[in-house]
């Protein structure tokens, strides 16, 4: 993969031009994304900007937000050709950090469930997971240092962990929604993908221009509690052995560690993330599906179908019930740093009939707390499995620091 902190290293030093750099990731894309179909569209000749943090920096933007140079597609044939007059709040922060905006990744429709063409690097008979599946891809095969994904319910670290690259799902609202295509305003968030955890730094870092959110040079021994979410059901093999690899690695390393049980008021607001999202979705694709019913994404459509019949008072209830979740989780952090938990039940799906199961990054998307994926192991054919690191809300500098202190015990194996 490319290394972000690498290419700003050789930058800053003057042994490598922005333009080269850029070049470079250009050819990357050429070379390998016929195998791998992470790209939508993309810029075939393009000069990088001269000043900014990420000069030099090629980026790939999920296809559901707006690109000015770019069409907009959504990953549906409803939005074919389709191209916005402005680009999305988050690009714009991008280029004004130096970024050069290299393309558009594939999404599965609408950021929903329908899967992508895309094929998962580590092992191309396998998902790259959803529904950020071509930003995810991009950064796992090497063609680019960054990429920009969403989550609604587990749509960063979900293929993150699948592809084996570190992802931050930030906290809610950290990074701006403008322009991005809604499928619920409660949850959905900017997130992105790059090769480590410093590298996942530096760009959330240049993109919000917060200097706080850059490792420091020596990261502090965090407390961390582990949590299951029995709730969730069991994990595969694959994923229990990801959180018992992590969890002996960081208390080898010196971390203090305890395992948590989560509240059941936690508990319940799981079960109530799918009707905030479907409940939000139903308004926010209204046009799409009550005016283009026939062109909507199969499993999207029958999922819209499904869930009707959500009541406002229903809604309602379940926006109390994460309300209160949130007041007893953030108190949970008086004992703990971090909390330690599973990225994904397991390695990627064999096929591409499914992008896998968000069953473990739901709960913590509808908590609005930060989330940041670190690659723990690689199992059986080659397929890689991740960990979350999750702090408190507001807390992005904390969850960065303490993941990269897992990501380095992890080395230290």
């Amino acid at each position: 993969m490319i290394s972000l902190a690498g290419l700003q290293r050789r930058i800053d030093a003057g042994e490598l031009s922005p333009d080269i750099a850029v070049a470079q990731s250009l050819e990357a894309i050429t070379a390998q994304d016929k195998a791998i179909g992470a790209f939508v569209c993309r810029t075939e000749n393009v000069r990088a900007a001269s000043a900014g943090p990420l000069r030099g920096i090629a980026v790939g933007i999920k296809d559901i937000m707006d690109t000015m140079d770019f069409p907009t597609e959504m990953g549906s044939p409803i939005y074919r050709g389709y191209q916005p007059r402005a680009d999305a709040a988050v690009v714009m922060m991008l280029k004004q950090a130096g970024a050069t905006i290299i393309g558009k990744t594939t999404t599965t429709a609408f950021a929903s469930v329908d899967p992508t063409p895309t094929l998962n690097p580590r092992n191309k008979g396998h998902t790259p997971g959803g529904s950020s599946s071509g930003s995810a891809a991009a950064v796992a095969a090497g063609m680019i240092p960054l990429a920009l994904g969403t989550q609604t319910g587990g749509s960063v670290i979900r293929p993150a962990s699948f592809c084996g690259v570190a992802a931050i799902k930030p906290s809610y609202r950290l990074l701006p929604t403008v322009g991005v295509k809604c499928y619920s305003w409660t949850l959905d968030t900017v997130g992105l993908f790059a090769a480590g955890v410093d590298d996942v730094a530096r760009g959330l870092a240049a993109m919000t221009g917060r200097p706080e959110l850059l490792l420091p040079p020596t990261v502090r021994t965090p407390c961390i509690g582990v949590v299951t979410q029995d709730f969730a059901g069991r994990p595969e093999a694959s994923g229990e052995a990801a959180l018992r690899i992590a969890t002996r690695a960081v208390e080898k390393a010196g971390a203090q560690v305890q395992a948590l049980g989560l509240p059941k008021i936690v508990a319940e607001a799981w079960l109530a993330q799918s009707v905030v999202q479907e409940f939000e979705a139903h308004r926010a694709l209204a046009w799409e599906y009550r005016e283009h019913y026939d062109k909507m994404a199969p499993l999207l459509r029958a999922k819209l179908d499904k869930s009707g019949d959500i009541t406002p008072a229903a809604y309602d209830e379940a926006i109390g019930i994460a309300n209160r979740a949130r007041q007893t989780l953030e108190k949970m952090f008086d004992d703990v740093d971090v909390l330690l938990t599973l990225s994904a039940p397991g390695t990627a799906p064999k096929g591409l009939g499914s992008t896998g199961d968000a069953r473990y990054n739901r709960l913590w998307t509808l908590m609005g707390v930060p989330c940041v994926n670190v690659p723990t192991l690689v199992a059986e054919v080659n397929l890689p499995v991740g960990v979350q690191v999750i702090a408190r809300h507001g807390a992005d500098a904390q969850a960065l620091a303490a993941a990269r202190f897992v990501e380095e015990a992890l080395k230290r194996q």
